[in-house]
Order: C-alpha cells, then sequence, then structure tokens
C-alpha cells in the first residue's frame, strides 16, 4: 500500500479542523490517515501554524541531510586512519 505525503499546510489543516471540535473518525476517514497517525501529528505539530509546521519540517530535512554527511566523513576519517596505521 502506497503511503500519502501530506504538506504542512494539509497537517495544519486536519488538525484544526479537530481543534474545532470535528470527531476523529470522522478526519481520519474524510482524509485517508490512520488514527495512530493523526495522534502522532496532534503530538508533534499541534498547537503549530502551517508557516511553523513547514519551518520544521525544512529544519528537519536540513538536519537529516547534515546527519548523512557526518556520517560519511567519519566513514572517510576512520579509512584514513586505518591507512596510515597500516603504513607505520
Amino acid at each position: 500500500m502506497k503511503t500519502k505525503q501530506f504538506s504542512p499546510q494539509q497537517i495544519a489543516s486536519i488538525l484544526k479542523e479537530y481543534d474545532q471540535g470535528k470527531n476523529v473518525q470522522e478526519i481520519t476517514r474524510e482524509h485517508g490517515v490512520s488514527k495512530a497517525t493523526f495522534y502522532k501529528w496532534r503530538q508533534r505539530y499541534g498547537g503549530m501554524s502551517s508557516d511553523e509546521l513547514k519551518k520544521l519540517k525544512a529544519l528537519e530535512e536540513e538536519n537529516r541531510k547534515l546527519k548523512h554527511m557526518y556520517a560519511e566523513l567519519a566513514l572517510d576519517l576512520q579509512m584514513a586512519k586505518e591507512i596510515i596505521e597500516k603504513k607505520l
């Protein structure tokens, strides 16, 4: 089953519907989201506007890229140390 990707604006609007008093079952059925996903969004993004949510998503993506870059550099350093130790 293919997963859907929701934009920050869509997530914020779904959470806003809940804040306005709409039932969780109605929201999950209407938008095709599981209850677990909805509650995870509510825990993580509750009370944020769509602009704040967009900034948070961008920062999370940048953080993921930086972690990947760091892991690659750490592996390169480890390999360089092993090569130097073999030569000595």
